[in-house]
Order: structure tokens, then C-alpha cells, then sequence
């Protein structure tokens, strides 16, 4: 918050002693306030993009349920784009999960086209960022957590899926196969329901040690998990899948998982805030038929 210094004589007060400790005392809690700010921002390593009137809606209702909890020794840089929000990790120069809401409305309005445009997160410094060169000739797809289809209603946010950090090596089978064929799924469930929450993001096992590629030596992902969550108040529902990075052409019902299931594999509770009342229904959903 920037300090401004005011003078008694400038703002025309008589009685300028009680008026300017007032005025000290009102400063004095602003500069509180942002030194709190600060604080926390820092604590959380957060990047915020310019504010939109898209991203503050969208920014909202993912609050409702809240953003994805993880472990406090886990990196995470905090980066808000127009239609999703990504927690990402230094060390791994990939995002630990990417959330993200889709409405029936977003759906409807996808535009024709395609688009490859690829590029660094410049909002990331340099020494901990991936790049391009990283996944060239590594036999690895860039592979989209957050689709540019899903944000393909804004011409904005559906550049910003192009960025790295919403990226992850991923198997070109699984990325151009099983996993797209999640992805719409996912869209043909938020037309039917209006409204669905999606994390997505990489699990790396702990037992082994990670193929590494690019001159970063970016590890690559042993699978992926993805948790859709729909709160309709009739119908709330909600499903889970894990999907190993390998060759595979299975049918989904092959990869799924309730999200209880994918918060013990990756550590993470999804959906913090989200009322215990729909927890107990939606939490064990494992059955893509009740989709």
C-alpha cells in the first residue's frame, strides 16, 4: 500500500493536534496491515496477475472450496491466470496441481482453431523456471494440466494455458489419448451440470528415482492425478483419476479413483473448505455411470 503524508495545513483542520494523531495512528495501522500482507505473501510465494473482472469471479468461487492443502516443505509459488491457478514448484519446475472451474457457459462459448503457442512463464525468474529446450527431443509432450480447451472462451486465458508452468512431460500417448479423452469428459460434464472444479497436476513416487530430461534436468512424472468436483445441490458428485505416464489406450473407468483415494497418493486435501455435508457424499464417489 503506498504512504502518503498529509499535513494538517493542507487539509484545513483548526484543532490539528487530535487530527493529526488521528491521522498518525490511521497510517500507522496501514503500514501494519501491508507489513501483514507482505508477510503473507511472501510466506506463500505468491505472484498475482493483474486483476480482471473474469479472474476476480473465477478467483472467488475456486476460494469457495478452497485451494488444494499441501505439505509446508513442499515449494510453491502461487500464479493466477484468467481461468485457472496453479501452485508451482522450484524444484521440479512444474506445477504441484493446477485448479481450475468450468462452467457450462465456458464451454458453449469455445472458439474454432488451434493453437501451439508455447512459451517460459517470464513472470517466473530465470533460475527456476522451465523452457522450451527442456522438452525438446526428449521424446516427452508438454503436457497441459490445465487444456486450452477448457479456457478457450477467453482469448487471453486460453494463451496463458501455453505457458510451462502450466506443463509436465507427459507420455505423447497419454497426452494425446486417455488423458484428452478426460478432458472432455470434463466438458461434457460441466454442460450437463453447469458447473464442475477440476485440480489437476504430476505425482512423482517416492520409491524410485525420476527420468530426468533437458539441459534443467527436469524430472518427469511417474502419473497424474486429475479430481473433478460438482456441487450441484441435487446432484453433488464428485470423481477421481489416476493415470500412470506410459504408453496405454484404456477406457477411463480403467484410471478412476475417488478423491479420498487421490488425496492418500498424492498427500493433499482437496477441496478444504468445501461443507462436511458434501464431503461425506462426494469423497468415496468412484462410479463414472453416476456421471
Amino acid at each position: 500500500m503506498e504512504r502518503k503524508s498529509f499535513s494538517c495545513r493542507q487539509i484545513g483542520i483548526v484543532e490539528h493536534n487530535n487530527i493529526c494523531f488521528l491521522l498518525f495512528a490511521m497510517l500507522l495501522s496501514c503500514s501494519l496491515c501491508s507489513s501483514c500482507n507482505f508477510s503473507s505473501a511472501k510466506r506463500h510465494n505468491r505472484i498475482d496477475k493483474t486483476s480482471t473482472s473474469s479472474t476476480n469471479t473465477i478467483a472467488i468461487s475456486l476460494f469457495d472450496v478452497g485451494y488444494p492443502s499441501i505439505s509446508d516443505t513442499t515449494s510453491s509459488t502461487m500464479l493466477e491466470r484468467m481461468c485457472y491457478s496453479v501452485s508451482y514448484n522450484k524444484f521440479t519446475r512444474q506445477p504441484n496441481w493446477v485448479m481450475w472451474q468450468l462452467t457450462g457457459e465456458h464451454v458453449m462459448k469455445r472458439k474454432d482453431g488451434v493453437w501451439n503457442e508455447y512459451r517460459e512463464d517470464l513472470e517466473l525468474p530465470s533460475d527456476i523456471r522451465s523452457t522450451l529446450d527442456d522438452y525438446a527431443s526428449s521424446g516427452y509432450d508438454r503436457g497441459h494440466m490445465c487444456p486450452g480447451g477448457d479456457c478457450n472462451w477467453d482469448d487471453e486465458g486460453r494463451d496463458e494455458t501455453f505457458l510451462l508452468s502450466n506443463m509436465c512431460p507427459q507420455n505423447p500417448n497419454l497426452n494425446r489419448g486417455d488423458w484428452k479423452e478426460i478432458e472432455i469428459a470434463c466438458r461434457k460434464w460441466a454442460k450437463k451440470y453447469d458447473n464442475i472444479y477440476i485440480v489437476c497436476g504430476p505425482i512423482f513416487f517416492k520409491s524410485q528415482e525420476h527420468e530426468k530430461i533437458g539441459p534443467h534436468q527436469i524430472p518427469v512424472p511417474e502419473a497424474f492425478f486429475k479430481v473433478v468436483l460438482c456441487i450441484e445441490p441435487s446432484t453433488p458428485k464428485g470423481i477421481g483419476f489416476i493415470c500412470r505416464n506410459t504408453d496405454g489406450n484404456r477406457k477411463k473407468d480403467f484410471y478412476v479413483n475417488s478423491i479420498r483415494q487421490v488425496e492418500r497418493v498424492t498427500g493433499y486435501k482437496f477441496f478444504p473448505k468445501l461443507n462436511d455435508s458434501i464431503k461425506s457424499v462426494v469423497y468415496d464417489m468412484d462410479n463414472l455411470n453416476e456421471w
